[in-house]
């Protein structure tokens, strides 16, 4: 289905079906209002919908947002396969696969976007964005253009107006907190252009929706959607065996952690998030210390990655639907690939996990928290340290190994570690959300003591890689038994590209 295509747009908006929820918006020409396609107010008729690709194209075109079924709250666009290459997928493994290269205006145009997206309060011209994604301002404007209908100045306003509506919506805040926890520099253009758009002002917003949310303790809770089904209770379980004491918590089928980012200025600021799953509503309720305001954009955009909150669970089950002929039940719909909040934290922690016990790694990664890390006071039971920074072991005075060997660490190890360090702290690897994964993966491998399991892992959850795949495994190689290498690399063609997410279904399944 294209967003040109009226008919199937509004059969889609008249299923309420949550399959397309954030694919599209719906601009209603008799009211002035766009919709998600999942909204329950009486349904318009054809003749009086536009449909739209973004929420920023539906601003532009003068409409305002539903405060009914609060498009801020749609999920974001499905992963996009970031792989250097893809091949062609097929149901029958191919010998000599023919390549294709990813589109590489899309790709650019996607980053863009994550980029705007996460650094909402923090970027100041476009110039500067294009620089970071190593392209002119001209081409990044033309590309954009091209995959979203508007600007890249556009996406970005709506991106700050519609965080601002949900600070203002959900949260106690003030005007004044909620323009400049969204990026807004200056209050008098936050109330400027939050009038033109929406044709009311925020204090106006605020009564309509039901006045300020009363505060709890130092925190603030939002909201941030997903399209169901949600395999909450998996994904939670996976966080839970890995939780790193001090650093992370799991009870009350609720996940915590502490925080620790950095501003535009270089100032770090530090702080303690909660998530907790909200079914009822096909979203997470995540609170935020008040301290992270200053990079509330940043913290949200890491939660969406650490929960895989932009996933198309239904696109994904039409590809793997097939393990089900392996073991009926195998392709789990809802079935997350856990992301990471912390890529070298998360990196270091798969480095311990080399050949001993998933709870043995744990206890190993809680040591190096309470030794090296920050110690951080929190309203939290439980957290009560920051992961060091690859720049913390860069600092050491003595070698990595010196002050890890009494923790219970190799010293191969802790060498690798340290290496890991110095390269994301020089830059020359890049650990992110955007980078090539099969690149990342083969910089990983050339430090010592990296191999193609561990570099692939981390590449997976820090970059989101959706077609990662382990298959010298201990469990993947145990639950595709009696299979050997090769025809489990041939089987796993066909899943192409969501490997990651038939590894999870496979991990699930023991």
């Amino acid at each position: 289905m294209t967003i040109d295509n009226h008919a199937a747009c509004y059969a889609a908006f008249q299923s309420k079906d949550s399959r397309f929820d954030g694919h599209f918006f719906v601009g209603v020409t008799s009211t002035g209002i766009y919709c998600r396609p999942v909204c329950r107010a009486r349904l318009p008729r054809p003749e009086n919908c536009t449909f739209f690709k973004t929420a920023a194209e539906a601003e532009r075109a003068g409409f305002r947002p539903c405060l009914l079924c609060r498009p801020e709250l749609a999920p974001g666009c499905a992963p996009m396969v970031p792989a250097t290459r893809l091949r062609t997928c097929s149901a029958v493994p191919q010998t000599g696969t023919v390549c294709a290269p990813v589109d590489a205006s899309h790709r650019l145009a996607v980053l863009a976007a994550k980029q705007l997206e996460e650094h909402c309060g923090s970027i100041e011209s476009l110039e500067e964005l294009a620089a970071s994604l190593g392209c002119t301002a001209r081409h990044l404007r033309r590309v954009f253009r091209e995959e979203y209908r508007v600007s890249p100045v556009e996406y970005l306003q709506t991106c700050r107006l519609l965080l601002a509506k949900s600070l203002l919506t959900d949260t106690g805040l003030s005007v004044l907190e909620a323009a400049m926890a969204s990026g807004f520099g200056s209050l008098r253009r936050f109330n400027a252009l939050f009038q033109a758009r929406y044709h009311l002002s925020p204090t106006s917003l605020r009564r309509q929706t039901g006045g300020a949310v009363k505060q709890e303790g130092q925190g603030i809770s939002l909201f941030l959607g997903y399209r169901p089904p949600y395999g909450w209770d998996r994904l939670l379980a996976f966080l839970a065996l890995r939780a790193i004491p001090g650093v992370e918590a799991v009870r009350e089928n609720a996940y915590y952690r502490t925080v620790r980012l950095v501003k535009r200025d270089g100032a770090e600021v530090c702080g303690w998030i909660k998530a907790e799953n909200m079914p009822g509503q096909n979203a997470l309720r995540v609170t935020v210390s008040a301290s992270l305001l200053a990079v509330l954009p940043q913290t949200l955009a890491r939660v969406k990655e650490l929960f895989d909150l932009s996933c198309d669970p239904n696109r994904i089950c039409e590809t793997l639907q097939t393990m089900d002929a392996l073991k009926p039940g195998l392709c789990a719909p809802g079935v997350r690939v856990p992301g990471c909040f912390d890529p070298f934290e998360m990196a270091v922690r798969t480095i311990l996990g080399q050949q001993i016990t998933v709870k043995g790694a744990t206890t190993l990664a809680g040591r190096i928290a309470r030794e090296l890390g920050t110690p951080i006071r929190t309203e939290v039971n439980g957290l009560t340290h920051l992961f060091p920074t690859a720049q913390d072991i860069c600092g050491l005075e003595e070698p990595v190994s010196a002050r890890l060997g009494p923790l219970g660490m190799i010293a191969a190890r802790s060498n690798t570690i340290s290496a890991l360090a110095g390269k994301l702290s020089d830059g020359s690897i890049r650990l992110a959300a955007g980078a090539d994964p099969e690149r990342t993966a083969a910089q990983l491998m050339e430090i010592p003591g990296i191999g193609a399991w561990t570099a692939h892992y981390m590449v997976m959850r820090a970059l989101g890689w959706t077609d990662a795949f382990l298959e010298t495994d201990y469990g993947i190689k145990k639950a595709l038994a009696p299979r050997k290498g090769k025809e489990i690399l041939a089987l796993a063609e066909s899943w192409r590209p969501w490997r990651s997410y038939a590894m999870m279904n496979l991990w699930n399944s023991l």
